[in-house]
């Protein structure tokens, strides 16, 4: 295993040693296990880590969390002389006080400065008083949770104003005592804390392909012999498959199949990874797994090339090619999420869909997208489908309602879609029938680069292939002799031929003697009656021309359509939507 300290280990050590920051907020991944430095073939836990690796040389080590307490991991003999004379024989501190953040941290602010006094006092005198201590809070946002100081019930206030006096007191950094806070989630810590300018904020991932090769190595060499022997897929691409899961989640997924010797085949991992990837994101995410591809699709023919071309980009890893993201426009019912699932089972890598990321609880819902960003990060190469985008993108000016969160979404969105190193990585798609209603800033070039309008059928021959496509999406038992004549002008999108096909079916089904399916289908397209909200859906078809940033794509009728014309009719048609 790598001997060298990990990036977010190698950036903390740098800048203690700078003397800039005495104080470091560590997030993400913080509950993985980390490779020991030095050749060693052991895995220690984030705490572990710290006090083995990053505070190995301190002599005074302080650990809290609400949980256990305040405990001195190491240079226990101080501070139980300290806490004794404190205290006195006759009034010993109880575990519950030593529990209690507003007690367990007053008393970590009174030994740290009466260390410092002492170090003051006694320079260059030979004294047995710490010189170097580290003082680790787990858990942190329990401790200063998000929220106003003013407002925040109990003595959190008083937390927040001992820990930012940590961070910006110039003679803590002088003294070489640093604090870690530790928590999962960076927005459900206190702002005050986040936005300190004395406090370094430090990420850990999870681990990259190259990290997890290293850890599949020593699993191999250490608990898991007979992995080479089990596992169907080749040893050099297992590390690749494990991506997206932390080191726990993978040691997990080889546990599940060793322990019981079952084989660990290609599909069977996949399926454990979707399964453990899914539950580390507790339901945020989940994996689009498509068994049709691009040529289930009926026409579209413009808009499937283009999606082959970049498939095609893809697989030769020409990423610089490639657009950051894609805006999928167009009215109900016109096999947006069809597409995207149907490309997703042509791309041949992972593909995810946002669930519900939003949350009632402060700072909850800025923590999910958080954590759903480190892991699409690790993926490697992820496909990411936000259906309905108007609803989850958010807003750039965030209403009063909502207390600025959809702001604070479109925000931390717009940042992730820029960032140009995820370029060909993490590949966005957005679909929605209200393009016009997405922040301009959010679907421009650099971020959604490429906007592909859907259309109902223009004709009725469009019309029966697509009828025929649906069919055979349902199994609907129809051949090209079954599709009845269609009238010119009607328009009906894919929802609407699949409310038909299964009402002919329904039909056909409790017909005694059965009637030719020709004829049961000509019967219910003369009975059907189009959509009713007309104007709604044209409205839906002229913003999606709007945002279409290639002409091949539209139907000739509306190439046709000057700039000013589409925005008059899109401004006669605005009051019924």
């Amino acid at each position: 295993m790598s001997g060298e300290l990990a990036g977010w280990a190698e950036e903390m050590r740098s800048l203690f040693r700078s003397g800039s920051v005495a104080q470091f907020i560590l997030h993400g991944n913080i509950f993985d296990l980390f490779p020991a430095p030095g050749g060693a073939k052991r895995t220690l836990s984030l705490k572990q880590y710290l006090q083995e690796v990053m505070f190995g040389g301190y002599d005074t080590i302080l650990t809290y969390d609400r949980g256990k307490g305040v405990r001195a991991v190491k240079g226990g003999e101080d501070w139980g002389e300290w806490l004794e004379q404190l205290t006195g024989e006759e009034d010993k501190l109880s575990v519950a006080q030593l529990r209690d953040s507003y007690r367990a941290l007053e008393l970590i602010d009174r030994y740290l400065l009466r260390t410092m006094n002492l170090q003051a006092l006694t320079k260059g005198k030979a004294q047995k008083i710490p010189t170097k201590i580290a003082v680790l809070i787990e858990f942190a946002e329990f401790v200063a949770p998000r929220g106003d100081p003013l407002q925040l019930s109990g003595n959190f206030s008083t937390n927040i104003v001992k820990i930012l006096g940590w961070a910006n007191d110039p003679a803590i950094l002088q003294c070489n005592i640093a604090t870690v806070l530790l928590t999962e989630g960076l927005h459900d810590l206190n702002e005050l804390l986040v936005e300190n300018p004395h406090a370094s904020k430090l990420h850990v991932p999870l681990p990259d392909e190259r990290e997890m090769k290293e850890y599949l190595q020593v699993m191999t060499e250490t608990q898991f012999p007979a992995l080479p022997s089990k596992c169907e897929v080749p040893m050099d691409a297992l590390a690749q498959r494990m991506t997206g899961l932390s080191r726990v989640g993978a040691r997990t997924v080889l546990a599940t199949a060793l322990n019981n010797d079952k084989p660990i085949t290609a599909k069977w991992l996949s399926n454990m990874k979707k399964e453990m990837i899914e539950r580390e994101c507790a339901g945020l995410l989940e994996f689009i797994e498509s068994d049709w591809t691009l040529e289930h699709v009926a026409g579209l023919d413009a808009a499937k090339q283009w999606l082959r071309e970049d498939g095609e980009l893809l697989r030769k890893q020409k990423l610089h090619a490639l657009p950051m993201g894609y805006l999928i426009a167009g009215r109900i019912g016109t096999g947006k999420t069809f597409l995207v699932r149907c490309w997703a089972g042509e791309l041949g890598i992972p593909c995810v869909v946002f669930k519900n990321f939003r949350d009632r609880w402060v700072g909850a819902t800025e923590s999910n997208l958080e954590k759903i960003f480190g892991i699409l990060r690790a993926l490697g190469q992820v496909l990411v489908f936000v259906d309905e985008a108007d609803q989850a993108a958010g807003k750039r000016e965030g209403g009063s309602g909502d207390s600025g969160l959809s702001g604070r979404v479109y925000s931390m969105l717009a940042k992730e879609m820029s960032d140009t190193a995820n370029r060909g990585k993490i590949v966005w798609i957005f679909a929605t029938s209200r393009p016009d209603l997405l922040e301009v800033d959010l679907k421009r070039q650099g971020r959604l680069d490429v906007h592909i309008p859907l259309f109902a059928p223009q004709t009725a021959n469009e019309m029966k292939v697509l009828l025929s496509a649906v069919a055979k999406k349902l199994k609907f038992p129809l051949k090209t002799e079954d599709l009845p004549d269609l009238p010119e002008g009607l328009q009906l999108g894919g929802n609407e031929l699949e409310g038909i096909l299964v009402r002919a079916l329904r039909v056909y089904e409790l017909s005694e003697p059965k009637k030719p399916l020709k004829e049961i289908l000509s019967e219910v397209i003369k009975e059907v009656r189009p959509s009713a909200h007309s104007r709604k859906l044209e409205y839906m078809d002229l913003v999606a021309v709007k945002e279409c940033t290639d002409s091949r794509f539209l139907p000739e009728r509306f190439q046709k359509l000057s700039p000013e014309e589409l925005e008059f009719r899109i401004d006669e048609l605005r009051r019924f939507v």
